[in-house]
């Protein structure tokens, strides 16, 4: 019987080997299996130092190498990312999650590093913002992108971009013009999905929503409190204003899945909401407002647009698939916990790309063992 040592060897070896035609030369296309080895590791902090004493070398030279100097593309090894978690994981109603994270950095010169608003802190604090695409599928759910963002004030300012060698194609966008892009990159290469959920930060932006309709695109996107939607008509009327207007019997009690504290569970409200309809095809689709209710004696509300085919539209089928927007949140603690995510040292803007697809890959493995030991029991 294989151990389990033994198995995840054998998969870390697999989809490296993927990576294996990206690098030109032998001492980089070795080091890489190295440094995954290492973000795998019980290293405690996954930075150049630690993880050149796991590869049995006396300086993080040759892992600086890799991250800053080696010839490799980090954009095509995305790609070979999510082609391996989409070979292990994949799903005709998998959905798409959105999210951001900070990484928490001293100083002025880390590529798009300034004081702004962090989750992972809590606060405004000096840090980094990376916006990821998870795929939540069949068995698991892993990441297949992510692109760092750039602050206006970094985008403007020549010297800096120079400084942490920022590409002159690389302009300033919106968070939600980031997550367009990295959708668009997953939709185009075939992937096979039903849903896309995010939080407010991207489901308020009424751009992404129109340009996810114009794909036919089914979405479930949380949006604040007052956000304007048409409603019994050509009005506008803010989400919460709807939620209120509705009577007891339209609320339902249901699980958005299992927590760390068991199921989670709300009360749950559906509401048509009015669009224009133009075509028999356009008729097959509808808009919805979720509402979802916490059980508390002052209850939370937390509300959804939805865009879906009226045959996939189904309460219970909404929630689900809401309550699968934990599993990017997930991720972030395991691929920060076991994979190194935030221990990088590098400042320069490839560096931080190299790092982090290294780092994400890492966690694919791990989830893809998992879903196989998930299929065997």
């Amino acid at each position: 019987m294989v151990s389990k040592a033994r198995q995840w060897q054998r998969e870390l070896e697999s989809a490296h080997s993927r990576l294996a035609t990206l690098f030109k030369r032998p001492e980089p296309r070795a080091r890489s299996l190295a440094y995954l080895k290492g973000l795998l590791s019980g290293v405690e902090r996954k930075n150049g130092w630690q993880l050149a004493e796991f590869i049995g070398e006396a300086t993080p030279d040759g892992v600086q190498h890799l991250l800053e100097r080696a010839q490799w593309d980090a954009d095509e090894a995305r790609d070979v990312l999510r082609e391996y978690v989409i070979e292990h994981i994949g799903d005709p109603e998998a959905v798409l999650i959105v999210d951001e994270t900070g990484f928490i950095k001293k100083g002025q010169h880390s590529a798009g590093v300034k004081r702004q608003y962090s989750g992972t802190a809590g606060r405004i604090e000096n840090s980094q913002i990376g916006v990821f695409l998870n795929y939540a599928g069949h068995g698991g759910s892993a990441f297949i992108d992510r692109e760092l963002y750039l602050p206006q004030e970094w985008a403007e300012d020549a010297a800096r971009r120079h400084g942490a060698g920022i590409p002159a194609s690389v302009e300033f966008s919106t968070k939600p013009q980031i997550a367009r892009r990295m959708i668009e990159r997953a939709l185009d290469a075939g992937l096979p999905c039903r849903w896309v959920t995010a939080d407010a930060v991207y489901g308020g932006d009424r751009r992404l929503r129109v340009w996810l309709e114009s794909r036919d695109q089914a979405f479930i996107l949380a949006v604040a409190k007052d956000e304007p939607l048409w409603w019994q008509g050509p009005r506008y009327v803010r989400a919460d204003a709807i939620a209120r207007a509705q009577p007891t019997r339209a609320w339902k009690r249901l699980s958005a899945g299992q927590g760390a504290k068991g199921e989670r569970l709300y009360d749950w409200a559906l509401v048509p909401l009015w669009r224009l309809q133009m075509s028999a095809e356009e008729k097959r689709w509808g808009h919805y407002l979720l509402v979802r209710r916490s059980l508390d004696e002052t209850p939370e509300y937390a509300f959804y647009v939805v865009y879906a085919p009226r045959r996939k539209a189904t309460r219970q089928t909404l929630v689900r698939v809401a309550g699968r927007r934990w599993e990017i949140e997930i991720g972030f603690e395991a691929t920060k916990g076991e994979c190194g995510l935030d221990h990088y040292e590098v400042r320069k803007w490839h560096g931080w790309y190299r790092h982090i697809t290294l780092s994400l890959l890492a966690h694919a493995v791990l989830v893809v063992l998992r879903s196989k030991v998930k299929k065997k029991s």
